[in-house]
């Protein structure tokens, strides 16, 4: 199968950061992380998602959390320094980001957004996050996407 390059895998192309690209069936009723795993064959706790949230003080700023966990909004609002947040409405994520959902990549959104991190990330010699397209993700050391979104690591979620 061809797999064609994204603006996210020409990105990490720039910068000579190793990655790999790895294509998964797309199922249209399930755009989840979760079934992203499952079509991998991966650990869930490998496959990140990418949230975009909104904040009272600060405006845009990015979580990427395991695929089966939801980003407590306290704790986001916290890291990045607002008092409160909350998912942006799914008919702005295309506009703000240029990422539809289900393939919001990390990397190489519209503009440079303060960027989250869950510390689980550090646990694991590679996860994946979305390449910014549906069906093909980015297998990559965590921290070499650390450092090319410049990433804060910290705990967005109770464990």
């Amino acid at each position: 199968m061809k797999v064609s390059k994204t603006n996210a895998a020409r990105l990490l192309d720039k910068e000579k950061i190793s990655y790999e690209l790895i294509p998964y069936e797309v199922d249209e009723s399930d755009l989840s992380a979760v079934h992203v795993a499952a079509n991998l064959g991966e650990d869930v706790n490998q496959v990140f998602k990418t949230l975009v949230l909104q904040g009272d003080k600060t405006g845009y700023f990015v979580c990427v959390i395991p695929g089966d966990k939801e980003v407590n909004l306290k704790l986001a609002a916290k890291v990045s320094g607002n008092k409160n947040c909350e998912l942006i409405p799914m008919k702005e994520l295309l506009a703000t980001t240029g990422y539809i959902r289900g393939a919001c990549s990390p990397i190489g959104m519209k503009k440079h957004f303060p960027t989250f991190i869950h510390q689980t990330c550090s646990d694991y010699p590679y996860i994946y996050v979305s390449a910014g397209q549906r069906g093909l993700q980015i297998k990559i050391e965590p921290k070499e996407l650390i450092r090319l979104v410049k990433a804060e690591v910290c705990i967005l979620f109770e464990e």
